[in-house]
């Protein structure tokens, strides 16, 4: 098979997600939800030919794939070398039904001839616990049943059964439907409700996205961001996943191999901000609702990253029956991450709160209580702001006091003063005021350092980062303050790379790092921005555009010489950023003069 390494699109409904090749691969598949066990595996398993389902025409000459527009629905023509042409549709039904969001953890296929007469193979491999390939199956009537270990998976279809199971070539003469999902029976006609539901979930999306308040340029990019970001949320919780991969390698051979399947509030907080932007504010709710269930007076601590359903373990460890991406492991399950201290956890809560007090059109405004849960997270940021953590890049062999987690913290108690002020509490707005003018006052004096002409990456060090990008953002800094101005010059002489940005340069628990972290050339772009350096800045992220993939979605790294795409996938850090720089540089409708 064809190693399309990171071109692939994701399909999903807010409850499962999967990724899929252009040649109709389904590679990757967590069921029943973003970080359970992959029944598909393939994208992880090496050289093995195990974990996924596809469908093969047999004299392959042509493959066309692409998203349905404005949906998460893929659209993949297959065509032979004698004229004979298949279409192949996936996607996660979601639609309104009763009242409610109809989100099943299951995955519909339709196969259709279209032209001559295609010979296809259809293949189904499923594993189940990291890499084991489940060898038990019964044949049903319109079904076959597969598990080992605790996974039980049914797949339900009106093609053959027998040239399924014995993965035996047939032509293809009429539509094949496909339903994979819960070991439970398809309780309706099986053609005609899968094509309900593609009518269903294709409006359901272009419905939703109709509704995105969108600014004039790059509107592709965004949209598809969007959805990419909504089908990273997992609805039932509000838990908002990094990616949904695991292991999928910084850059190769580095070891840099780590779970994304979980709730990192820090992005999260990224997420919210960049839909909140374009108006879809459901996200933000629903993330809000998650986070009451962490927060309470008697808690010790708010760890950085969970589970989408909290209480869930995350003990890391290596999945031995993966080879990894590439064969390039390990594979990591679980993230030790989890038992780290990042300060910054703690602002990034309160500022993807902080609409909740502001934006009139939401139909639940935030109230005094909501207000007293998120000083929980204040006192906190008060407490810890000036101690040592891992920081936002999660150094697992030291701690510092990093300026980024000081600045959130700041940034945390800063906004509750003004949360303070909108509800009429005076003195708890003068409470949150003095101990944010605290932190301010010790952040500019240790953060700043005048050898470096820079704010650096931690208090008293010499390092460069990226994310101190962000001050001007959360208001730290003024864009004109000559001490940001040198930040930035001394950002573009130690960390940019041609037209990549390095987080930093300096060595970590794995060395040098050799790949260009996404987000962190969109922070240069904003920054450029704020500084009057417009066209530099539209160039830049222009040239950023064309590293997306065919499906138009990003990943976490870029590959310096290859300009391949590297790490967890899709980047919901990365779609954010794009969104929100494209949001900033983005002429407006009103503009009456155009340039290209």
């Amino acid at each position: 098979m064809t190693d399309y390494g990171l071109d692939l699109a994701l399909i999903g409904n807010g409850r499962t997600a999967a990724l899929v090749e252009p040649g109709s691969r389904i590679t990757w598949w967590c069921f029943p939800r973003f970080d359970s066990n992959p029944v598909f595996s393939r994208l992880l398993a090496g050289d093995e030919e195990k974990g996924f389902t596809d469908v093969v025409l047999e004299g392959l000459a042509d493959i066309k794939s692409d998203y349905l527009r404005n949906t998460p629905i893929v659209v993949t023509e297959l065509t032979d070398d004698k004229g004979g042409k298949i279409r192949i549709t996936d996607f996660a039904p979601r639609f309104r039904n009763l009242d409610r969001i109809y989100r099943a953890p299951q995955l519909v296929r339709i196969i259709e001839p279209l032209a001559g007469l295609p010979r296809i193979t259809i293949r189904f491999r499923p594993t189940y616990n990291y890499g084991h390939p489940i060898n038990n199956r019964t044949v049903g009537s319109n079904h076959i049943r597969y598990w080992g270990g605790d996974t039980q998976l049914r797949l339900t279809t009106d093609a053959p059964l027998s040239y399924i199971e014995r993965e035996a070539t047939f032509v293809v003469t009429r539509p094949l439907h496909m339903v994979f999902g819960a070991d439970e029976p398809f309780p309706a006609a099986l053609g005609p409700t899968c094509r309900e539901f593609l009518e269903k979930t294709r409006d359901y999306w272009r419905e939703w996205v109709r509704r995105l308040n969108l600014s004039y340029d790059w509107q592709d990019a965004m949209v598809r961001s969007a959805i990419t970001l909504k089908l990273s949320n997992f609805e039932e919780t509000g838990g908002i996943i990094a990616a949904h991969t695991t292991s999928i390698p910084e850059t190769p051979h580095t070891q840099r191999n780590w779970d994304y399947r979980f709730c990192w509030l820090r992005d999260a907080y990224f997420v919210v901000k960049a839909l909140n932007r374009l108006g879809a504010t459901g996200t933000m709710e629903d993330f809000i609702l998650y986070i009451l269930n962490l927060v309470s007076e008697e808690a010790e601590s708010i760890r950085p990253v969970y589970s989408v359903v909290q209480a869930d373990p995350m003990d890391e460890r290596i999945a031995e029956d993966l080879a990894g991406f590439r064969g390039d492991g390990p594979v990591r399950i679980g993230n030790a991450a989890s038992i780290q201290a990042q300060h910054d956890t703690y602002g990034s809560i309160i500022l993807a709160a902080m609409p909740m007090f502001f934006d009139r059109r939401l139909p639940q405004m935030g109230d005094e209580s909501l207000f007293k849960l998120l000083e929980v997270l204040g006192r906190k940021a008060e407490r810890l702001a000036l101690t040592p953590d891992a920081g936002i890049w999660e150094y697992r062999g030291r701690q510092r006091i990093h300026t980024h987690s000081v600045a959130m913290c700041w940034a945390g108690c800063n906004r509750l003063a003004a949360i303070a002020q909108q509800l009429g509490f005076v003195d708890r707005a003068n409470y949150w005021n003095d101990v944010a003018d605290k932190i301010y006052a010790v952040l500019l004096d240790k953060a700043w350092n005048a050898k470096r002409g820079a704010f650096t990456a931690a208090f008293g060090s010499d390092d460069l980062d990226a994310s101190v990008l962000l001050l001007h953002e959360l208001g730290v800094v003024e864009a004109d303050d000559p001490r940001f101005v040198s930040t930035v010059s001394a950002m573009e002489r130690e960390l940019l790379r041609g037209k990549h940005v390095m987080r930093y340069a300096s060595p970590d628990d794995f060395g040098v790092p050799e790949g260009e972290f996404l987000i962190c050339r969109f922070w240069l772009i904003d920054a450029w921005w704020s500084l009057g350096r417009k066209q530099e800045a539209r160039d830049l992220f222009v040239d950023s555009l064309q590293y997306r993939n065919r499906y138009g979605l990003l990943a976490e790294h870029i590959n310096m010489q290859s300009g391949e795409l590297w790490g967890n996938f899709p980047q919901t850090y990365s779609m954010a950023g794009l969104i929100l720089t494209a949001m900033r540089l983005s002429r407006s409708w009103e503009d009456r003069y155009w340039r290209g």
